[in-house]
């Protein structure tokens, strides 16, 4: 009997060092991956000649007409939209705002569309006017919006030399959305650990669906990791997404495979609330679920291999996860996600099971199938 044990705790041993060791190579392979698209690591500038973008400019300038112009690159690095830094030129003149540009950055164009139009909030105003004002976050870019307020306030604060220490409660995003995606994560990640019940877990899908993915487009993508490796991430402002990825990462570590996607993805949360429409559901037989399956891992593959010899970023901005943000998602997006939640009804969750790239991560991650 203390020999079976033994062996039992060996095996569990080796496995936790297999989980640990795919996990590493897993962060190394993203690692890979933004160096090669940004030449960059958690916004650290690492090519090995110097280009452009890291050629620091300066803070303030004064123009010929007497135009003050603030550069809030160096500002605003630790500052982040949804893929990294979104840096701004403030025009001040006679002690106001005159124009309000947004320089360089990694955002994708129809999320900053949504947001632009905030850059022009402040035109108008003493510099005293425009750091009392109360600008609200754009719903469907609420990274990007959050990102040009704040870069706006550390600009102001530097030209009216008030730039004030950052406080815990400065770094925080305390919006009402920030605060229920929390919430609801929180829920999701801890309540399924201790109490199971029918009627609770429907709620929490629908808490998933309508609070993480319609209203706050929350959710783990490739394109958070990506952009994570290669600007960094703000995590006092982002707590809800970094306990996603404890969720995610940390959680089959200790024995609690799939906990995100069965419990707070609110895609996979769609498709099991759209299972419930029909208990007909269509048979197929463990040759096909085999097939799809093994599709799965290939098309992880090969969307990685394009990724790695830079033929192609452009995928991840596909993922069906965009489609909960429907004021910016590609059509072709939408009407994917609508198909495949059409399918939920007939087959159990058709996207996570056969296609979900970010999903096969975690399952590599976790050593599983």
């Amino acid at each position: 009997r203390q020999t079976v044990s033994r062996g039992l705790t060996n095996r569990e041993k080796m496995k936790k060092i297999q989980q640990i060791v795919l996990l590493l190579a897993c962060v190394l392979l993203t690692m890979a991956v933004a160096v090669r698209r940004d030449g960059r690591i958690l916004g650290y500038e690492i090519r090995l000649t110097k280009t452009e973008d890291a050629i620091k400019k300066d803070t303030i300038t004064t123009l010929s007409d007497g135009t003050m112009v603030v550069n809030t690159t160096e500002l605003g690095k630790d500052i982040f939209g949804y893929a990294g830094p979104i840096p701004l030129e403030i025009y001040l003149h006679d002690g106001k705002v005159m124009e309000v540009k947004a320089l360089k950055h990694s955002e994708t164009p129809e999320f900053f569309e949504e947001a632009a139009h905030l850059l022009s909030a402040w035109n108008g105003k003493t510099i005293s006017d425009a750091q009392a004002l109360q600008v609200d976050v754009v719903t469907g870019a609420t990274y990007t919006s959050r990102a040009i307020i704040d870069n706006m306030h550390k600009g102001l604060d530097y030209a009216a030399h008030k730039a004030k220490r950052t406080t815990f409660l400065d770094r925080l995003d305390t919006s009402p959305k920030a605060i229920a995606a929390l919430v609801v994560v929180l829920l999701a990640a801890i309540v399924p650990l201790f109490y199971k019940n029918k009627r609770y877990r429907l709620f929490q899908l629908l808490l998933n669906v309508v609070v993480l993915g319609f209203w706050c487009g929350t959710f783990l993508s490739y394109t958070l990791f990506v952009n994570g490796m290669s600007h960094g991430m703000n995590l006092w402002a982002s707590l809800a997404a970094v306990t996603m990825l404890i969720v995610a990462f940390i959680y089959p570590l200790f024995g609690k495979k799939n906990h995100y996607c069965n419990h707070v993805c609110p895609l996979g949360s769609l498709q099991e609330l759209a299972g419930k429409c029909s208990t007909k559901k269509w048979k197929m037989s463990p040759r096909a679920i085999k097939y799809l399956t093994r599709f799965r891992e290939l098309l992880w593959g090969a969307l990685m291999l394009l990724m790695l010899v830079s033929a192609s970023y452009a995928w991840i901005d596909y993922e069906l996860f965009t489609a909960f943000i429907f004021h910016t998602a590609p059509t072709t997006v939408l009407v994917l996600a609508a198909v495949f939640t059409l399918l939920s009804v007939f087959v159990p969750h058709p996207y996570c099971r056969f296609v979900c790239p970010t999903g096969t991560l975690f399952k590599i991650t976790q050593n599983s199938k």
